[in-house]
Protein backbone atom coordinates (compact mmCIF):
# COMPACT_ATOMS: atom_id res chain seq x y z
CA UNK A 1 0.00 0.00 0.00
CA UNK A 2 1.18 3.29 -0.91
CA UNK A 3 1.44 6.34 1.94
CA UNK A 4 -1.55 8.35 0.54
CA UNK A 5 -4.03 4.29 0.59
CA UNK A 6 -2.86 4.10 4.22
CA UNK A 7 -3.56 7.76 5.55
CA UNK A 8 -7.13 7.69 3.98
CA UNK A 9 -7.41 4.09 5.40
CA UNK A 10 -6.36 4.46 8.93
CA UNK A 11 -7.85 7.87 9.12
CA UNK A 12 -11.23 6.19 7.96
CA UNK A 13 -10.90 3.89 10.46
CA UNK A 14 -10.79 6.21 13.17
CA UNK A 15 -13.82 7.98 12.12
CA UNK A 16 -15.58 4.36 11.36
CA UNK A 17 -14.98 3.41 15.12
CA UNK A 18 -16.20 6.72 16.77
CA UNK A 19 -19.39 6.85 14.68
CA UNK A 20 -19.58 2.91 15.28
CA UNK A 21 -19.94 3.81 19.22
CA UNK A 22 -23.02 5.12 19.17
CA UNK A 23 -24.76 2.58 16.92
CA UNK A 24 -27.77 1.10 18.26
CA UNK A 25 -27.24 2.81 21.28
CA UNK A 26 -29.41 5.58 19.18
CA UNK A 27 -32.51 4.44 20.00
CA UNK A 28 -31.88 4.93 23.82
CA UNK A 29 -30.44 8.09 23.66
CA UNK A 30 -33.28 9.51 21.01
CA UNK A 31 -35.65 8.49 23.73
CA UNK A 32 -33.59 9.72 26.67
CA UNK A 33 -34.05 13.77 25.13
CA UNK A 34 -37.57 12.90 25.03
CA UNK A 35 -38.16 10.97 21.72
CA UNK A 36 -40.11 8.41 20.38
CA UNK A 37 -40.28 5.84 18.14
CA UNK A 38 -41.41 8.32 15.44
CA UNK A 39 -38.53 10.75 16.30
CA UNK A 40 -36.04 8.06 15.89
CA UNK A 41 -37.40 6.95 12.71
CA UNK A 42 -37.96 10.94 11.76
CA UNK A 43 -34.04 11.45 12.74
CA UNK A 44 -32.74 8.34 11.18
CA UNK A 45 -35.27 9.11 7.89
CA UNK A 46 -33.17 13.00 7.55
CA UNK A 47 -30.01 12.04 7.93
CA UNK A 48 -29.97 9.68 4.79
CA UNK A 49 -32.20 12.01 2.83
CA UNK A 50 -30.12 14.83 3.26
CA UNK A 51 -27.08 12.58 2.97
CA UNK A 52 -28.24 11.37 -0.19
CA UNK A 53 -29.69 14.66 -1.54
CA UNK A 54 -26.48 16.03 -0.95
CA UNK A 55 -23.56 13.23 -2.13
CA UNK A 56 -25.31 13.86 -5.28
CA UNK A 57 -24.41 17.25 -5.55
CA UNK A 58 -21.14 17.59 -4.00
CA UNK A 59 -19.58 14.35 -5.53
CA UNK A 60 -20.33 16.18 -8.93
CA UNK A 61 -18.78 19.24 -7.34
CA UNK A 62 -16.02 17.78 -6.20
CA UNK A 63 -15.00 16.08 -9.64
CA UNK A 64 -15.52 20.20 -11.00
CA UNK A 65 -13.43 21.74 -8.65
CA UNK A 66 -10.92 18.71 -8.26
CA UNK A 67 -10.91 19.27 -4.45
CA UNK A 68 -11.55 15.64 -2.86
CA UNK A 69 -8.71 16.12 -0.27
CA UNK A 70 -10.27 19.94 1.15
CA UNK A 71 -13.81 18.17 1.54
CA UNK A 72 -12.60 15.12 2.83
CA UNK A 73 -11.16 17.43 6.10
CA UNK A 74 -14.13 19.30 6.01
CA UNK A 75 -16.42 16.65 6.27
CA UNK A 76 -13.93 14.98 8.90
CA UNK A 77 -14.00 17.91 10.81
CA UNK A 78 -17.86 18.70 10.51
CA UNK A 79 -18.08 15.15 12.10
CA UNK A 80 -16.62 15.62 14.89
CA UNK A 81 -18.37 18.99 15.56
CA UNK A 82 -21.55 18.02 14.85
CA UNK A 83 -20.97 14.57 17.07
CA UNK A 84 -20.20 16.90 19.94
CA UNK A 85 -23.28 18.61 19.38
CA UNK A 86 -25.18 15.45 20.47
CA UNK A 87 -24.26 16.98 24.43
CA UNK A 88 -26.41 20.12 24.02
CA UNK A 89 -29.68 18.24 22.45
CA UNK A 90 -32.65 18.61 24.61
CA UNK A 91 -35.31 17.82 22.40
CA UNK A 92 -35.84 16.19 19.16
CA UNK A 93 -35.81 19.41 16.62
CA UNK A 94 -32.07 20.01 18.38
CA UNK A 95 -31.42 16.02 17.50
CA UNK A 96 -32.92 16.46 13.80
CA UNK A 97 -30.58 19.57 13.33
CA UNK A 98 -27.91 17.03 14.32
CA UNK A 99 -28.76 14.59 12.10
CA UNK A 100 -29.05 16.82 9.28
CA UNK A 101 -25.44 18.21 10.04
CA UNK A 102 -24.20 14.94 10.47
CA UNK A 103 -25.78 13.88 6.74
CA UNK A 104 -24.06 17.11 5.21
CA UNK A 105 -20.44 15.80 7.09
CA UNK A 106 -21.13 12.45 5.46
CA UNK A 107 -21.96 14.08 2.14
CA UNK A 108 -18.84 16.28 1.74
CA UNK A 109 -16.84 12.89 3.24
CA UNK A 110 -18.22 10.06 0.93
CA UNK A 111 -17.86 10.95 -2.83
CA UNK A 112 -14.40 12.85 -1.68
CA UNK A 113 -12.82 9.76 0.51
CA UNK A 114 -14.04 7.21 -2.37
CA UNK A 115 -12.85 9.13 -5.37
CA UNK A 116 -9.32 9.37 -3.28
CA UNK A 117 -9.38 5.97 -2.46
CA UNK A 118 -9.65 4.53 -5.89
CA UNK A 119 -7.24 7.09 -6.99
CA UNK A 120 -4.78 5.84 -5.00
CA UNK A 121 -5.40 2.65 -4.70
CA UNK A 122 -2.44 0.21 -5.58
CA UNK A 123 -3.37 -0.82 -9.17
CA UNK A 124 -3.77 -4.70 -10.00
CA UNK A 125 -4.35 -5.12 -6.40
CA UNK A 126 -8.29 -3.47 -6.05
CA UNK A 127 -10.29 -6.68 -4.24
CA UNK A 128 -7.69 -6.72 -1.44
CA UNK A 129 -7.60 -2.72 -1.19
CA UNK A 130 -11.17 -2.36 -1.06
CA UNK A 131 -11.41 -5.80 1.17
CA UNK A 132 -9.65 -4.05 3.77
CA UNK A 133 -11.16 -1.23 3.81
CA UNK A 134 -14.51 -2.87 3.81
CA UNK A 135 -13.41 -5.69 5.97
CA UNK A 136 -11.87 -3.41 8.79
CA UNK A 137 -14.68 -0.87 9.00
CA UNK A 138 -17.05 -3.75 9.85
CA UNK A 139 -14.92 -5.16 12.31
CA UNK A 140 -14.08 -2.04 14.14
CA UNK A 141 -17.99 -0.88 14.14
CA UNK A 142 -18.57 -4.81 15.52
CA UNK A 143 -16.20 -3.21 18.51
CA UNK A 144 -17.22 -0.26 18.78
CA UNK A 145 -20.99 -0.84 19.22
CA UNK A 146 -19.55 -3.38 22.58
CA UNK A 147 -17.45 -0.41 23.51
CA UNK A 148 -20.14 2.22 23.08
CA UNK A 149 -22.48 0.52 25.07
CA UNK A 150 -19.60 -0.26 28.05
CA UNK A 151 -19.05 3.34 27.86
CA UNK A 152 -22.32 4.01 28.12
CA UNK A 153 -23.55 1.84 30.70
CA UNK A 154 -20.64 3.21 33.35
CA UNK A 155 -20.31 6.74 31.90
CA UNK A 156 -22.88 7.98 30.70
CA UNK A 157 -23.70 9.46 26.79
CA UNK A 158 -21.67 12.88 27.18
CA UNK A 159 -19.03 11.19 27.85
CA UNK A 160 -19.25 8.71 25.01
CA UNK A 161 -20.20 12.10 22.84
CA UNK A 162 -16.63 13.98 23.72
CA UNK A 163 -15.20 10.35 23.00
CA UNK A 164 -16.51 9.88 19.81
CA UNK A 165 -16.04 13.68 19.03
CA UNK A 166 -12.52 13.41 20.50
CA UNK A 167 -11.32 10.45 17.86
CA UNK A 168 -13.15 11.57 15.14
CA UNK A 169 -11.53 15.28 15.58
CA UNK A 170 -7.72 12.82 15.70
CA UNK A 171 -8.84 11.33 12.25
CA UNK A 172 -9.29 14.88 11.07
CA UNK A 173 -5.96 16.25 11.94
CA UNK A 174 -4.43 12.44 11.23
CA UNK A 175 -5.38 12.94 7.54
CA UNK A 176 -5.04 16.88 7.32
CA UNK A 177 -1.37 16.52 8.56
CA UNK A 178 -0.25 13.93 6.30
CA UNK A 179 -2.10 15.19 2.95
CA UNK A 180 -1.58 18.88 4.18
CA UNK A 181 1.08 19.26 1.51
CA UNK A 182 -1.51 18.02 -1.29
CA UNK A 183 -4.16 20.25 -0.27
CA UNK A 184 -5.34 23.52 -2.11
CA UNK A 185 -8.42 25.22 -0.70
CA UNK A 186 -11.68 24.15 0.53
CA UNK A 187 -13.48 26.39 -1.91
Amino acid sequence: MNQIEKVLLYSSNMWIFADGLLGPLFAIYTQKVGGDIFDITYAVALYLIVTGILVIFIGKYSDKKKNHKELLVLGYLLTAVFTFGYIFVTNTYELFFVQMGLGLALALCNPSWYALYDKYSTKNKEGEVWGLSDGEGKILTGIAVVSGGVVVSYLGFNTLFIFMATVQFLATVYLYVHLRPKIRYIF
